[in-house]
């Protein structure tokens, strides 16, 4: 293995080599450039995170307390300074992972302009965010490993070797920024050869996990709204199969299938699947269609007919053509949506639920398990659900049957702020503090996402810093609730020059150009305030 030491003795050696035309280049400074471009290509990352990905599914299945997490991003900027936070505050990043989120790509990457989570952006916006949040990620890496230089130049000027020890120890133990995406390819873009050909272009940037849900792709609408409509398993799977097959090609071998089932909410399907026998997928399937019995003699010609039970019935369909399922039927057509993904190729699963209830996924997740005993789950902590009502109203419920005086309480009314600080919303928050840790352990979920966080705080930092700078408080607005608080809490973004690489560019140049090299770090540089 290789380390700063020994990688400077290489770069001695090859410069030997070389003979005099290379006397300019030094090999410390080599060795300095090498560490912080660790990952070569989007492909090195891949089969890098998927090896992590791999042996946080094998922590969890030992120990159900260690599962992991992570928050969505819509650019480089914000997927970077999830993570600096993270090593910042928990000092790894181990089990934190980034999520792109294709509603945030509708939302705020098309050429279009905001579009509705729907599959009508760019399709190679996805791909290209993969490659913009891991350049940006790969940049903090170059920048931490900077400082981490800089100190041990001011080390041996200093001749403090002990300081000296510990900085190489440290750029040698250096923890990368690079951490797994789970990648939302929707409904694959097309049929399964555009998944698979959208899917390699993904891998190629970085994703070593890839999830895709089973709705129809040029009908797919957002997992929490209405209108969903979904595919025959055969048609799932395949591009389950399409998805590993793109893995496959690229020598990624342990990447990760995240197979999404939104057939809870989902009422409708476009297509009626062939059945070859009594009790096959496809008559599985078929039996969840809303139908009703007719005669011959009352069905008119051109209508569609099915035999079910020895008589005939016309399955319900509407104006659009697409066909209607039972009422009640969501949570049977999950559990089957689930065990088929498994059993042909999926690595873990994605329930898409109207409501964080654990006691909804747990019933879900065991009747799944009754088959495939090791079934995973990714679950969406939405911000679509109301948190704070959902969470109240299950405390109401479970103080109900305990015989409790709810007199004080109104159930439809459990949001509003005089509830704040009673008995039952501290309950509540309780629970959801606790959610995933008991969502984990109950309910089978190894991973714990929320798909639009930057999106929300973005709008409300920015309707905070607009209300004041826009209105009495002026530039004290930004100083007192920006500036002010990035130095008290050591926000590195307050040396944005930094951040940005101009102590990068500086060494770089000092690297490339010796004493001539125009740096911007000099005494008239404000970033020295800081």
């Amino acid at each position: 293995m290789s380390s700063y030491m020994s990688d400077m003795e290489s770069y001695s050696n090859l410069r030997a080599n070389a003979g005099s035309a290379w006397n300019a280049i030094s090999p410390e400074s080599a060795t300095r450039m090498k560490l912080q471009n660790r990952f070569l290509t989007g492909l090195d990352i891949a089969k890098y995170t998927a090896g992590i990905m791999r042996k946080d599914i094998a922590d969890y299945e030992a120990d159900s307390a260690s599962y992991t997490q992570s928050l969505g991003c819509w650019h480089g900027f914000i997927g970077q300074q999830k993570m600096i936070s993270v090593k910042k505050h928990q000092g790894s990043t181990d089990k934190t992972y980034l999520y792109l989120s294709g509603w945030m790509v509708a939302a705020l990457r098309s050429e279009f302009g905001p579009l509705p989570d729907q599959s009508m952006h760019e399709k190679t916006s996805v791909p290209a965010l993969i490659e913009e949040l891991y350049t940006f990620l790969k940049q903090a890496d170059a920048r931490e490993l900077n400082h981490l230089f800089r100190d041990l130049d001011a080390a041996r000027a200093a001749g403090d070797s002990d300081a000296e020890a510990k900085i190489i120890e440290s750029i040698d133990n250096f923890e990368t920024h690079v951490v797994p995406i789970i990648a939302d390819i929707d409904a694959g873009f097309g049929n399964e050869e555009a998944t698979y050909l959208l899917a390699k272009q993904m891998i190629e940037a970085g994703a070593a996990c890839i999830q895709i849900e089973n709705q129809v792709s040029d009908a797919k609408q957002c997992g929490h709204q209405d209108g969903k409509v979904t595919v025959p398993h055969a048609d799932f799977l395949s591009k389950i199969n399409a998805v590993r097959y793109a893995f496959l090609e690229l020598g990624v071998d342990d990447g990760v299938i995240v197979a999404r089932t939104d057939s809870l909410g989902a009422g409708l399907t476009q297509k009626l699947p062939v059945v070859g026998e009594a009790g096959d997928l496809p008559s599985q399937y078929m039996s969840y269609l809303d139908t009703e019995e007719v005669s011959l003699d009352d069905a008119q010609d051109d209508h569609v007919l099915i035999k079910r039970d020895g008589a005939l019935h016309r399955p319900i369909r509407m104006p659009n053509g697409l066909y209607k399922f039972k009422d009640g039927t969501g949570e049977d057509r999950v559990v089957l949506d689930c065990i088929t993904s498994l059993q042909g190729g999926a690595d873990l699963l994605w329930i898409e639920t109207e409501k964080p209830h654990i006691g909804q996924i747990k019933g879900m997740v065991d009747r799944i398990r009754e088959v495939v005993p090791n079934a995973k789950l990714v679950y969406n902590n939405s911000p679509s659900f109301n948190w704070t009502l959902n969470f109240r109203q299950q405390v109401f419920d479970s103080w109900v049957e305990e015989g409790k005086d709810m007199a004080d309480y109104e159930r439809d009314d459990l949001m509003a702020a005089k509830y704040d600080g009673t008995g039952l919303s501290v309950e509540a928050d309780a629970l959801i503090q606790s959610f995933q840790a008991d969502a984990a352990r109950d309910a089978g979920i190894f991973h714990h996402l929320i798909t639009l966080p930057t999106y929300h705080t973005a709008a409300l930092s920015t309707d905070n810093l607009a209300k004041g700078y826009f209105g009495k408080e002026g530039m004290l607005a930004y100083v007192a609730g920006v500036q002010r608080q990035e130095i008290r809490q050591g926000i590195a973004t307050v040396k944005h020059q930094d951040m940005a690489g101009s102590n990068i560019g500086d060494d770089h140049k000092e690297y490339f150009s010796g004493d001539q090299a125009l740096k911007a770090e000099g005494e008239d540089n404000t970033m020295n305030q800081f």
